[in-house]
């Protein structure tokens, strides 16, 4: 997940801190106003939860939510004992139907943190756009105030959210902090129900990096709904992930949720908000890496993660409760996907596969010893061969070759497929090549050899004779990107090196026939960025190259649109 795309989370619900009216359930009032603080029920001391969003595709803006998709949703939550979920809006799409279906089921007996989804009436916007947002909003609001008063679903909303993410320095959808405090405190007033906001651990500790003040939202809510993603933040290098095993890795991941949150509770306590408990309204691990996350996501390190927070729910200092992000995939996240206890077909991941013995889990390795932790890059030196040979069967007298067996991988794990046939290898390389198929998401596909433990040093080849050769064989129309990746991930110093090509360019010729493509190095290296995530300082380091070979369509770069035409690739080689 990057910490800068608006997440729609929630989770599993642990147990309260302790007995106190304070630290379990708040009560009193507000210092400053005097208003009566709305204790939350027991519903989220003792309930399991999940968050809960119903999308299935690519691209939930033409997706068709249906009943029966919803209720086989949540029948699944409820068999596990998910007895609470927490919603991101008040859409008729989804909040009004899960509660309508809650209502005629009420043996699910699920109860709901309802939400209203804020969108930006701040930063840099045109008159005409606040106003048109802020009709938006005012009519979120609305609904979410006939679904927690509605006669029929107001003993199934446990409470109302009111904004996700919108005054942490960072937001998606930046609000102020008077402009929330006046929708919290408008549907507040409309409504029974506690109320409060999501946003981050660092806005509501007031970190001297945030410029919003929280203090009128501490005065305007009743709760405060705590967001805490180490995972997230170890793209930033924001605490020591780097461990030698995962079990310090991911001992060390929930000391910084714990952290976070005591950061919050000192902030409130220390204005005079000790009467306000704490929720943890998002936390997670993703179970498969879909945005660098390398040597931290897999289903294992989410299994762990998920069991300390467990363990960490009645102990001093823990939240009333802890959600935990999400119940199920949405492939629509794109590179913020993998999430889900559940993947996107409905499977249980080995996280939670206890909880459905009737079904068979997703198959995949989940005991500590198979949990990913971090494994410094190796080099050998610099490449000193004329050629460097990625991918062949053939071989070649005087080359070199990788220091590891490298690996193909689609982008997110799913944009394309890459079995490895002798049905695909090229003319010049008897032996196997392999077939791309794209299975695009809506910004586009991509595919990387890839080094899975090390780096090599290919800077001798970024000289003016320098070329990244390889065989094609395709009909794909329009262009395509080649190329290949420097720096780490893990470090924030990634850079992309692809040049968008077409045919009739370097050799390349979509015609169905085999031709061999030679792309001078330096034609790539002028294209080269930092990659996606990656901050403006992140620059071309030749000398340190884990993903030896892209190809890719991004739609935004090529001008193209979703394609499944296939590709067959072989003889990668680096000259010079």
């Amino acid at each position: 997940m990057q910490k800068k795309l608006t997440l729609w989370m929630s989770g599993v619900l642990l147990a309260c801190a302790t007995a106190t009216l304070v630290a379990c359930g708040g009560g009193g009032v507000v210092p400053s106003t005097g208003v009566a603080v709305r204790p939350l029920s027991a519903d989220f001391s003792t309930r399991k939860a999940a968050s809960y969003s119903p999308y299935r595709t690519s691209n939930r803006d033409t997706e068709t939510v249906t009943d029966a998709h919803v209720l086989e949703d949540l029948t699944l939550l409820s068999q596990g004992g998910f007895k609470l979920i927490r919603l991101f809006d008040s859409s008729d799409n989804v909040a009004a139907r899960v509660l309508r279906l809650l209502a005629a089921n009420p043996n699910l007996d699920i109860k709901v943190m309802l939400g209203a989804y804020i969108v930006s009436e701040s930063g840099q916007l045109s008159d005409s756009q606040r106003a048109s947002n802020r009709v938006l909003n005012q009519a979120e609001v609305a609904r979410a105030v006939a679904l927690a008063t509605n006669v029929n679903y107001r003993s199934i909303v446990a409470a109302v959210s009111v904004g996700n993410e919108t005054m942490v320095s960072w937001s998606f959808v930046p609000s102020s902090t008077t402009i929330m405090a006046g929708y919290i405190t408008s549907v507040r007033d409309q409504i029974t129900q506690p109320v409060t906001t999501d946003d981050n651990w660092a806005f509501f500790a007031g970190v001297n990096t945030e410029p919003n003040d929280p203090k009128p939202i501490f005065n305007a809510v009743d709760f405060i709904a705590v967001h805490t993603y180490p995972l997230a933040d170890s793209l930033y290098n924001t605490w020591d992930w780097r461990q030698s095993t995962a079990e310090a890795m991911m001992d060390g991941a929930i000391a910084k949720a714990k952290a976070d949150v005591a950061a919050v509770r000192t902030n409130l306590d220390a204005r005079g908000f000790s009467n306000l408990p704490i929720v943890v309204g998002e936390t997670g691990w993703k179970a498969t890496i879909t945005n660098g996350e390398t040597y931290r996501a897999s289903p294992a390190n989410q299994r762990m993660y998920y069991d300390r927070m467990t363990a960490w729910a009645g102990t001093a200092g823990a939240p009333k409760s802890i959600i935990y992000f999400e119940a199920f995939d949405e492939p629509w996240k794109g590179a913020d996907d993998g999430w889900g206890l559940f993947n996107v077909g409905r499977t249980p991941r080995c996280v939670i596969k206890d909880l459905y013995p009737g079904i068979t889990p997703e198959t995949s390795s989940c005991t500590d010893s198979q949990a990913l932790h971090y494994i410094a890059p190796t080099s050998q030196g610099p490449v000193t061969a004329n050629r460097y040979t990625a991918y062949a069967d053939t071989t070649t007298q005087g080359e070199a070759r990788p220091i590891e067996n490298p690996r193909f991988d689609a982008w997110n794990g799913t944009t394309a497929s890459y079995p490895q046939s002798a049905g695909a290898a090229a003319p010049s390389d008897a032996g196997n090549g392999i077939t791309i198929t794209p299975s695009p998401e809506v910004w586009g596909w991509g595919v990387i050899l890839d080094l899975p433990n090390s780096t090599e040093d290919l800077s001798n080849f970024n000289v003016p004779s320098g070329r990244l050769n390889f065989s094609i064989k395709t009909t794909y129309a329009g262009k395509l990107e080649i190329g290949f990746y420097t720096g780490s991930a893990t470090l924030n110093t990634g850079y992309d090196v692809y040049v968008p090509i077409q045919s009739g360019q370097y050799g390349y010729v979509n015609d169905g026939a085999w031709h061999d493509v030679s792309i001078p190095i330096s034609v790539i290296v002028a294209h080269g960025a930092p990659a996606y995530g990656m901050p403006n300082t992140a620059a071309l380091n030749m000398t340190q190259i884990p993903s030896l070979f892209v190809i890719a369509d991004r739609y935004a770069v090529t001008g193209n649109t979703s394609q499944l035409t296939p590709i067959k690739i072989d003889a990668i080689f680096w000259s010079k």
